[in-house]
């Protein structure tokens, strides 16, 4: 777990924000420290996969966590959010951070995901990059809908930080905002 994340709101500046999140992957954590987010005391903030949720929501535990905002969910790249549409959106009152997970830099799905979340569900909570996510993933990111970025532990997040600042000017729309128009 990253100690810091980017934070960049839609209508604010990009910092650096501690990261109250721990990734689950649905097992046994590499230090056996909990087999399921209903059994961890010491663990306060977690997001779980997106598949686990599906089959373990209905647990009084898990619910009773999710309604003090402690369980947000993870989606992995295969994960097809259109079809568990009434999941999603029941979890919009629950979810307080979404993640789409990137297995690798060079697969962009996750970044289909962000933009599905927050154009066809008109998610307002945080949508979180977790994952391979390097500093070159930033700004288009930033464009199609997330909010908050969990760097790979190699990036120097003081230079992901500037990424965001740039380009003066926006030749594309976006869920930030509407490009630029150039004058003659």
């Amino acid at each position: 777990m990253n100690k810091h994340i980017i934070y960049f709101p839609k209508d604010g500046q990009a910092s650096l924000v501690s990261n109250e999140w721990q990734v689950w992957n649905g097992e046994l954590d590499e230090g056996a420290q909990f087999e399921s987010p209903d059994q961890a005391s010491d663990l306060n903030k977690v997001l779980v996969p997106f598949h686990w949720w599906i089959t373990h929501h209905h647990n009084t535990n898990i619910m009773a966590r999710a309604n003090k905002g402690e369980i947000g969910v993870w989606f992995a790249t295969d994960d097809d959010i259109l079809k568990h549409a009434n999941i999603i959106k029941a979890g919009k009152a629950l979810w307080p951070v979404v993640a789409a997970h990137f297995p690798i830099f060079r697969d962009g799905r996750s970044f289909s995901t962000a933009a599905l979340l927050r154009q066809r569900f008109d998610w307002q909570n945080e949508v979180r990059a977790i994952g391979d996510v390097l500093i070159d993933q930033l700004l288009q990111g930033a464009r199609v809908g997330f909010d908050a970025f969990e760097m790979r532990a190699d990036q120097d997040l003081k230079v992901g930080l500037t990424q965001f600042d740039l380009f003066s000017v926006t030749t594309q729309n976006s869920w930030r905002r509407k490009r630029s128009l150039l004058e003659a």
